[in-house]
């Protein structure tokens, strides 16, 4: 993708959601209804469209305004006797209601249509997107970002769209996007690349070893399962499947190998901790996952304690998702005793404070790693949070803020790590840009000395915060203990 094209986009597409520009509830009607009984319902409901829904609530066929013109054309007011079922299209189009705009945008434009279904994660319609609602953004080739990946055939295509993350986080950030939502977009253009390369590891597969053996999801774990991707992440990545463990492991063990490989081949390198779907610690049964986060919420040390650090920022992205909903439910559940907050709190170590005692910051050459010092205990107490409350939110604002309404965090304590958290994403990512731009690889560590001296005042502030997480979170759990005996 020209880079060039990316500078000059509207940011409208990437700050919005599907959810916030479709029209809801979508019109339905049966299928026996005429022509001119739904047109009838169309007018005074301000509505350009018609679905035919299955007994799920699921889109089973779609009439625009278009389709109604067409049969008068052809037909005159006979036509208008015709029944919906007869004309609708099929398959319906859709897209998930927490896209980003753009993606719908993207994906309109490759089929040519004015209108998409918005679903839920069941895949019930909720909405209907239409072109006549998003006017006000002024599409371009650069809208081409998110439906591309899903058109993608091959790793050439798929790093095509990863090339062009950098520049659109710069020409984000130069609209006033905050960081939070750079990070929201990197993430889910991330898990798409993911969602595919498992989409074609999968029929590749399928086409050396036959159909797969039993239902699979593909899962996406870390930063990018909570939304919070900056330009340097690695793969995380996961497999569940309802199949027979020894069995059928050669199949999903080719799938997550390919997979990760289509992803390295991308631009998202493989994860040096081994956190991925082609390695057997990564891939299990159902069952066996169960049994796992079992062994975990029971005494777990060590490696262990690490994989359910990442485990549980994981999101389904592809193959049969109700499989990840259901591994997910399983281990909130699970996480719900005593044992398991209290000992990932234990293993919760905030950094030493990086100021000296005339108020410098203590830096390596220049530059100070603000995810050690910064992210990554905010992230990790959230994270503990969450669990203790048996709440299944994956972003770290979300878990902060469902602390604070349980009383577990206070106003003051809540405000100041919000503020902290998002000037250390803010700093992190506009010193990725800069260095991608001067052709240096990107990373966590930001040259605070170059920062304003207002900025570096905020920065001390949020340090200091920082040191309090810790604190924070055993005392939360020790609360809960009192309440639970």
């Amino acid at each position: 993708m020209n880079p060039a094209v990316i500078e000059r986009f509207d940011a409208f597409p990437f700050r919005h959601r599907v959810a916030d520009l479709m029209t809801k509830p979508p019109l339905a009607l049966g299928a026996d209804t005429s022509l001119a009984e739904a047109a009838r319902a169309m007018l005074p409901a301000g509505r350009s469209s018609i679905l035919l829904l299955d007994g799920e609530g699921r889109p089973a066929g779609i009439v625009t305004e278009h389709d109604l013109v067409c049969c008068f054309a052809e037909d005159g007011p006979a036509g208008l006797e015709r029944r919906l079922g007869e004309i609708a299209r099929r398959p319906v189009l859709t897209v998930d209601q927490q896209a980003f705009l753009f993606v719908a945008l993207g994906r309109m434009d490759r089929h040519e249509v004015r209108h998409l279904v918005a679903v839920d994660a069941e895949g019930r319609a909720t909405g209907v997107l239409s072109s006549r609602a998003v006017l006000r953004t002024r599409a371009s080739a650069a809208l081409r970002l998110g439906d591309s990946i899903a058109a993608a055939e091959d790793a050439e295509a798929l790093k095509e769209v990863h090339d062009a993350l950098p520049g659109l986080a710069r020409s984000l950030l130069a609209e006033q996007v905050s960081a939070g939502e750079v990070a929201a977009v990197i993430s889910h253009v991330n898990r798409d690349i993911a969602q595919r390369a498992a989409e074609l590891a999968a029929a590749r597969v399928a086409q050396a070893q036959g159909p797969a053996p039993a239902r699979w999801c593909y899962l996406v774990l870390g930063s990018a399962g909570r939304e919070e991707s900056l330009l340097a992440p690695d793969q995380d990545n996961a497999l569940v499947h309802d199949g027979a463990a020894g069995d059928d492991d050669g199949w999903f063990r080719a799938l997550g190998e390919i997979a990760s490989d289509l992803q390295a081949a991308a631009g998202i390198p493989y994860c040096k901790g081994g956190v991925m779907a082609s390695k057997p610690a990564w891939r299990h049964s159902l069952a066996d996952w169960q049994r796992l986060v079992q062994k975990w919420t029971a005494m777990p040390e060590g490696e262990q304690l690490l994989s359910i650090d990442i485990f549980y920022d994981f999101v389904p992205v592809a193959g049969e998702l109700t499989l990840g909903r259901e591994l997910d439910r399983m281990a909130i559940a699970a996480a719900g005793e005593r044992t398991l907050p209290k000992l990932m709190a234990g293993q919760l170590q905030a950094p030493g404070l990086p100021l000296k005692l005339w108020g410098g910051f203590r830096t390596e050459a220049g530059r100070l790693d603000l995810k050690l010092h910064g992210l990554y205990p905010i992230v990790a107490g959230a994270r503990v949070l969450a669990l203790a409350l048996g709440e299944s939110a994956r972003g770290t604002l979300s878990r902060l803020a469902a602390a604070r309404a349980a009383g577990r965090l206070n106003e003051a304590d809540h405000e100041a790590l919000v503020a902290a958290f998002k000037l250390f994403q803010e700093l992190i990512l506009r010193q990725q840009v800069a260095d991608l731009a001067a052709g240096a690889a990107a990373g966590t560590k930001v040259a605070v000395p170059a920062l304003p001296r207002a900025t570096q005042q905020r920065l001390k502030e949020a340090l200091r915060s920082v040191q309090v997480m810790l604190e924070t979170v055993q005392d939360a759990l020790a609360r809960r203990a009192e309440r639970c005996p």
